[in-house]
């Protein structure tokens, strides 16, 4: 019987989904993302961390055209379906490892906190995101703020949960070095 130290575990599955998630962020950025920015000549929803009016929606769905917004629902979508789920598993793990060696339990547990909520807050925006697409022109009056703040909560948790890590890195470090001071 394989028995795995849960640290190793932990760091594993940190440094897999992280390989994931930062393939299909590349994809995202490079690809999807660029190409809908090159045929509307404006930014897609998804990036747009401070939100969008309906006026702003209206403009990108309308300069999409027909084959843009297709695009959108076909190639953009089904990526940031996986993406968020990945990001937050690597992030969950990485706080998981550093938990087992010694950061503290309420940084880890906030940053997992927030890192699940990020990756709601995405699952939201696409969904708001699919409603304006499928429903245009004819989008609902609560559709788009609804995304909006799908979008604005998203960029704030995934913000919180990158600081998480990064504070509980840190303190990761710090210990780790004036453990090596004590025993020198």
């Amino acid at each position: 019987m394989n028995m795995m130290i849960p640290t190793k575990k932990y760091g594993r599955q940190a440094a897999l989904f992280g390989f994931a998630a930062s393939g299909i962020y590349l994809l995202m950025i490079f690809i999807t993302l660029a190409h809908i920015e090159t045929l509307s000549g404006l930014r897609p929803f998804d990036m747009r961390p401070g939100g969008y009016s309906a006026e702003q929606a209206n403009s990108l769905l309308s300069a999409l055209g027909s084959s843009g917004r297709r695009y959108y629902l076909t190639r953009q979508i089904p990526l940031d379906l996986a993406y968020p789920a990945l990001m937050a598993l690597t992030l969950v793990s990485l706080l998981k490892w550093l938990g087992l060696r010694g950061v503290d339990r309420k940084l880890v547990q906030i940053g997992i906190w927030f890192s699940i909520g990020a990756a709601i807050g995405d699952y939201l925006e696409n969904i708001g995101i699919c409603l304006m697409i499928l429903s245009w022109p004819e989008i609902s009056a609560n559709t788009v703020p609804v995304a909006s703040v799908a979008s604005i909560v998203k960029s704030g948790l995934t913000m919180a949960a990158f600081v998480s890590v990064l504070l509980a890195v840190v303190f990761w470090a710090l210990k780790r070095i004036s453990g090596r001071r004590i025993a020198t």
